[in-house]
């Protein structure tokens, strides 16, 4: 059976509604509760179920990988908010300050080993291949972590730097997410390997979709402060343009901003937006996206199953693409 991509979710949503952290103390567990069940779009679990989907096998059987994938998501973002002070994720306060730091970094810790229970409850057959995937992502996912913390001491990133520090703290989760629902579904090695790179692709125009959204977003509906990669001088794609592309009069008040260590926000979010502005950055980002959007809607065309069964998706790329949030 062809299952709709809100079908699916509503599934995930259920079995994370169902997640019981009855263990003690109750100070480790609650945070974790809190985590997974403050929202969010649940991308990655989806894309597991809609891959084992699309190759018509039953989801059920990847229901608990894809929740342990969730799991570890949420894990990283204790973490990232923590390392990059966000006070916000999803409209709510990050668990550092509804807690605080040594809490988020347990938690987090527990996190990542309930993740790994959830990945192993695979069938015994491809517990190997699954581990290997899931282990490698997650290095992967920590190695593009600490390439983003390096980046922000650092004025020389290039453009071909940046797009490798997403591919691993980005777009290797989304990819591997797919790329474990093929193989839950006995999917052949060349197309879950094409599903695997459509889910980089489109996990690269994710990520740089995300970074537009900080800067020209609405807070409302993005969920966090607009700005804080600005405030916290994060390496985004906009800011490697616009130091390669800007002229001495911008570079000079540019690189005022990004030394400056006491500021206002509000003022250097507006002066460093306006630079944007002037250098086209927007328009140049879009443009990009939609390169690798359409290299991944490359990739899906390639796999050997009915366009019927690409359509949940094809959708789901589309909602990533044109999303506010």
């Amino acid at each position: 059976m062809l299952y709709t991509a809100d079908f699916l979710t509503n599934k995930i949503e259920e079995a994370i509604s169902n997640i019981s952290f009855d263990l003690k103390p109750k100070s480790l567990f609650e945070p974790i509760k809190y985590a997974i069940s403050v929202g969010g779009k649940r991308v990655r679990p989806l894309l597991v179920l809609l891959a084992t989907n699309m190759f018509g096998k039953e989801v059920e059987k990847s229901l608990k990988p894809a929740i342990g994938i969730e799991i570890f998501h949420n894990f990283t973002l204790l973490h990232d908010d923590l390392m990059d002070k966000s006070d916000m994720r999803r409209g709510m306060p990050a668990v550092h300050k509804k807690w605080n730091a040594n809490t988020a970094i347990l938690s987090g810790d527990a996190m990542l080993i309930e993740s790994y229970k959830y990945v192993a409850s695979v069938h015994p057959d491809l517990l190997p291949e699954v581990m290997e995937l899931f282990s490698t992502t997650a290095m992967e996912v920590c190695q593009g972590q600490q390439l983003d913390m390096d980046f922000e001491k650092r004025a020389d990133v290039t453009e071909a730097e940046y797009i490798e520090m997403i591919v691993l703290k980005t777009a290797v989760l989304l990819a591997c997410s797919l790329k474990m629902g093929a193989i839950l579904a006995n999917a052949s090695a060349r197309d879950a390997e094409l599903l695997y790179n459509y889910g980089i692709n489109i996990g690269l125009a994710f990520q740089l979709k995300d970074d537009l959204l900080d800067v020209y977003g609405d807070a409302k509906t993005f969920g966090k402060n607009i700005g804080g990669d600005i405030v916290s001088n994060k390496k985004t794609y906009l800011l490697i343009k616009a130091l390669k592309s800007s002229d001495k009069k911008q570079l000079a008040e540019l690189m005022r901003w990004i030394s400056a260590e006491n500021f206002d926000k509000n003022e250097k979010i507006e002066s460093v937006k306006n630079i944007y502005n002037e250098l086209n950055l927007k328009s140049i980002s879009e443009n990009l996206i939609e390169k690798y959007y359409l290299a991944a809607l490359d990739c899906l065309s390639s796999i050997n199953v009915s366009d019927e069964r690409k359509k949940e998706l094809i959708y789901l790329s589309e909602n990533l693409m044109y999303r506010e949030k």
